[in-house]
């Protein structure tokens, strides 16, 4: 039902950021990570700060094993907003997990 309800937003209201935000969470939820990242694409494209789809991307591509990409992710978004503590936590736990892979 969610699906339906954003998706009749989003046709309503592209420009609705919220909108695609909330289906890539919906998404997200259903470990449909393509349809997500999909979304949050377009998210960023009507809202580059929006540090919630950073964060968000940020733990998908983490979740793929994109872990550069993780990081880039996670550090736009504390760009944005240098308090965000859960983001900050994900970066540094990835930093450590992935420190010395470049060596």
């Amino acid at each position: 039902r969610a699906l339906d309800f954003l998706d009749r937003i989003i046709l309503m209201k592209p420009e609705y950021v919220e909108g695609w935000n909330k289906r890539a969470t919906v998404y997200f939820l259903m470990d449909d990570y393509g349809k997500s990242i999909a979304d949050i694409g377009r998210v960023l494209e009507l809202e580059p700060r929006h540090f919630g789809a950073l964060s968000g991307l940020g733990i998908i591509l983490r979740a793929l094993g994109e872990d550069d990409r993780a990081k880039a992710a996670f550090r736009q978004a504390l760009a944005l907003d240098p308090h965000l503590e859960n983001v900050q936590e994900e970066l540094d736990s990835l930093e450590a997990e992935t420190a010395g892979a470049d060596i």
